[in-house]
């Protein structure tokens, strides 16, 4: 689930492209540029959506969120651990157990308020599919 970035000088190399950089204040953009990707990184798996929009209702443990998304356990932990990394999530301990609950609620909610502005809501969910081979349908 990371985004297998490598650096050769000013060139990253991504698994898809080569990102080229140029100028003295490179490094400084390059690691602002990889922060918006691992936010959106990990912001674009629906599973991490659902997970997101479970911890809506307040904490959770990581067997509660197993349970309810029919998850394996290390399936879910390991989306937890994308989504803390990017601080969507926080994380605390309680005896054994470590209980997950929204970072940024306000954020989050704007940031899903800015997504519905983009999105097209007639072709959206039928487009998803037809680009990646599924034909799940929810209606």
């Amino acid at each position: 689930m990371s985004c297998n970035l490598s650096f050769r000088g000013h060139v990253a190399y991504h698994r898809y492209m080569a990102i080229i950089e140029s100028g003295s204040d490179a490094v400084e953009v390059r690691n602002g540029k990889l922060q918006f990707a691992a936010l959106f990184h990990a912001l674009a798996d629906p599973t991490r959506l659902l997970i997101l929009d479970h911890l809506r209702t307040g904490e959770h443990k990581v067997r509660e969120l197993t349970e309810h998304l029919g998850l394996a356990q290390s399936t879910v932990s390991a989306h937890l651990s994308c989504l803390k990394d990017t601080g969507l999530v926080r994380v605390r301990s309680q005896g054994r157990a470590s209980i997950y609950s929204l970072g940024q609620q306000e954020a989050l909610d704007a940031l899903a308020a800015a997504a519905s502005a983009l999105l097209p809501q007639d072709a959206a969910h039928h487009q998803w599919h037809e680009a990646h081979g599924t034909d799940r349908r929810e209606d």
